[in-house]
């Protein structure tokens, strides 16, 4: 009987291989086409060219960071500014960030841990409300912005904040299936121990969904980041509030795509980098928080 086990193995070898190699080779060719699209930006972005279109993928004129370097030029600032466009996107997807994921958190947390009677309702209305994009509400929006007047002048940065963080309590679902998971005995092992409603909140609830919460985190500071509708329709002709988004949108411009074409790659580049360091400090907590977790 071992005999024929062994033979079985034996033989199953070759298949096991065979498929492993295929697995491999199918990662790999999905890899490059991933990561093709950055590789082309990135060299074109360095190219020592100038125009719009480009037939070869290595630069022929060899590589140069000028591209970058006229970003910051003082001279240019005057018709794209692009380090303010950078600053306000940074300070604006900062504080949102910080807003949104307080409101997601304290919403999941009395959605998955409070019962009250119009709890399945808001919850219904919530989901049927996600069912609509954001930018259907965008011209109303806009309007009760505007009568407040928050249109104008630095008041614009605190319209953005409110736009990107007013609503996002309403993300709540997943933040509180994953406080769902957490067994209720433990917040009631800690009120018999003595710990207040607070308590068991930021010291039992909090701790153990970190790595949800710092997914939150990512996705609260992604989304001002990268929006381009609001932040266009609420800075109008102000150039002076634009984001990156918008003010990358606006190289791309008939009358400027030719001059800045490269420019807009080497912006594309640095846009880029926050998201990719964000991604790498909050990847080091998350893993330290499932570790907790699962040691918990």
């Amino acid at each position: 009987m071992s005999t024929n086990l062994k033979r079985r193995t034996m033989s199953s070898k070759p298949g096991a291989i065979a498929g492993n190699a295929l697995v491999h080779l199918l990662l790999a060719v999905l890899s490059a086409i991933w990561l093709a699209p950055l590789a082309w930006i990135v060299m074109t972005s360095l190219r020592n060219d100038t125009g719009s279109y480009f037939k070869d993928f290595f630069p022929k004129n060899g590589l140069t960071l000028r591209n970058y370097t006229e970003l910051f030029d003082p001279a240019n600032r005057q018709l794209l500014d692009f380090p303010r466009m950078f600053m306000n996107t940074l300070f604006i997807s900062i504080f949102a960030c910080i807003i949104g994921t307080t409101f997601v958190v304290f919403v999941a947390y009395i959605m998955s841990r409070r019962r009250y009677k119009t709890r399945r309702f808001m919850m219904n209305v919530n989901m049927i409300l996600g069912l609509f994009p954001g930018f259907m509400a965008m011209i109303a929006v806009y309007f009760i912005l505007k009568a407040m007047g928050l249109t104008q002048g630095n008041w614009i940065y605190l319209a953005l904040i409110l736009v990107y963080s007013a609503g996002s309590g309403s993300g709540f679902l997943l933040l509180k299936g994953y406080m769902d998971t957490i067994p209720k005995s433990l917040d009631e092992a800690a009120t018999i121990d003595g710990c207040t409603q607070w308590e068991v909140f930021s010291k039992v609830i909090l701790p153990i969904s970190k790595p949800m919460i710092v997914y939150q985190i990512l996705m609260s500071f992604l989304g001002p980041w990268l929006d381009f509708i609001f932040a266009k329709v609420i800075a109008g002709a102000n150039s002076k509030y634009y984001t990156v988004s918008v003010g990358l949108w606006s190289m791309l411009d008939k009358e400027r795509t030719y001059d800045w074409y490269l420019n807009f790659a080497a912006g594309a580049v640095l846009v880029s980098l926050p998201i990719g360091i964000l991604t790498i400090l909050m990847q080091r907590f998350y893993n330290q928080s499932m570790s907790g977790a699962v040691k918990g």
